[in-house]
Order: C-alpha cells, then sequence, then structure tokens
C-alpha cells in the first residue's frame, strides 16, 4: 500500500483584489511536487462574500489540480448554509473534500489507509478546533485546525484571540500529523508528542509544508517554495 505524501497550505485569503493568486501558487507547486493529497487548513477565502467571477476560477483551478483536495473552513469562510463552498459549486467537484459541507468530520482515503479529520468552522463565533480526539480507524491519521495555539491556554482572559487550543489539545489527537492554519508565519507548535506544524500563508511564508509520511512512523516536514505563476 501506498504511503501518502500531502502538501498542506493555509490563510490563503483568495478575495475580489487579490483574485486567486495564492491559491494558483499552492496547487502550482503540488503539480510540480507532485503528492498525493492537498490540504487546505482554513481560510481559503477571505469571505463569504466573493464576486462568481473570482469564485468560478477557483472553482476551475480546484477541478484541475490532478488530486484530491480537502479544505478546512476556517473563521473567514465558516461551512453556513451558502458558503463560497456551496455558491460556487466547489463543494460538487468529485475531487474536492470540504469538511463540514461534503463531510461532517472526516475522509477516508482507503488507497493510502488514511483517515484525515478536522472540525470545520460553521459560524463566526468561538469554537474548539481541537474539542475531542477522533478514535483511529486507519494505518494514517491526519487533523486538520484552524485556530490560536497558547501554551497555556487562558480562556478567562477577555481579550485573548478566539478558537484556542493548548499543548494538551494537540497531543491528545494522537495524529501522525497535524495540519494548522490561522497563523501567517509557518512554525511548529506543541510539545512534541504529535507534529504539529502552521503553514503559514502563501502571501508572508512564501512555501507550503510538503508532509512525507514513512513506514517506520516518522513525519518528515519541510518547507517547499511556492511556484508563482505570472
Amino acid at each position: 500500500m501506498s504511503v501518502p505524501v500531502l502538501v498542506h497550505s493555509s490563510d490563503l485569503h483568495v478575495d475580489d483584489s487579490r483574485g486567486n493568486a495564492g491559491l494558483e501558487a499552492v496547487l502550482a507547486t503540488a503539480k510540480a511536487r507532485r503528492p498525493d493529497i492537498v490540504l487546505l487548513a482554513g481560510d481559503t477565502f477571505e469571505s463569504n462574500q466573493l464576486s462568481a467571477a473570482v469564485l468560478d476560477r477557483a472553482a476551475q483551478l480546484l477541478a484541475s489540480a490532478g488530486r484530491p483536495i480537502v479544505i478546512l473552513p476556517g473563521n473567514h469562510d465558516p461551512a453556513l448554509p451558502n458558503s463560497v463552498f456551496v455558491r460556487s459549486g466547489i463543494a460538487a467537484i468529485p475531487n474536492v473534500h470540504v469538511l463540514g459541507v461534503t463531510h461532517d468530520e472526516a475522509v477516508r482515503f482507503p488507497a493510502y489507509d488514511l483517515e484525515v479529520w478536522g472540525y470545520a468552522h460553521r459560524d463566526y463565533f468561538d469554537m474548539a478546533p481541537l474539542r475531542g480526539p477522533r478514535p483511529r480507524s486507519t494505518r494514517w491519521q491526519v487533523a486538520m485546525a484552524h485556530g490560536h495555539y497558547e501554551p497555556p491556554e487562558t480562556r478567562a482572559n477577555p481579550l485573548r484571540p478566539s478558537w484556542i487550543f493548548s499543548d494538551e489539545e494537540i497531543a491528545a489527537t494522537g495524529a501522525d500529523y497535524l495540519a494548522l492554519g490561522h497563523w501567517d508565519r509557518p512554525m511548529r507548535v506543541g510539545n512534541g508528542a504529535v507534529p504539529a506544524f502552521y503553514s503559514g500563508s502563501p502571501a508572508l511564508a512564501r512555501t507550503v509544508n510538503l508532509v512525507r509520511l514513512t513506514n517506520g512512523g516518522e513525519v518528515a516536514v519541510t518547507r517547499e517554495a511556492l511556484i508563482w505563476l505570472e
């Protein structure tokens, strides 16, 4: 059975002013690196109020990506009944899986004995991105979350950022890899129990995370420069 290779990005913030440049760059890089699956860990879109032209182009790019894509809706593009994923037809594209829209919490890829799971933002209010681990049912398990890592968490602080998670919640996932979004800068976080990485935004990081799962159980994560299209 094949061992999966993943490309992980987040915070593309496709919008009417910037267009699809970030999405184009991520998918062009994925085409060059040839991963098995692309993970977009939240805020793929700047909002749920985008023009039809921008959404049509995004749908075309996703449909022609040539590989499965798992999208986790974030705080900018939550999985509302009239979200961009529904209005644009993106949720109907066969190779695109939107957590909270096409799948409730998890997508299984039997060819790789892999499950990808995560809790989508479903509104604009606070939520717990890692509110509970998912029992493992496959050889490989990858979790996704869009929120703010804080060690230790300070949920009692009224001025704190929302969507908090902590070292304990990361470790409790038991995942082979945790694909994070919400921070513009790429960074590894957590106490080391689970490989947990922010990819950073394409605009600032200028990279994606290339994640290689191995038969020995190790996870190799490298940052690969984005291929920007003219």
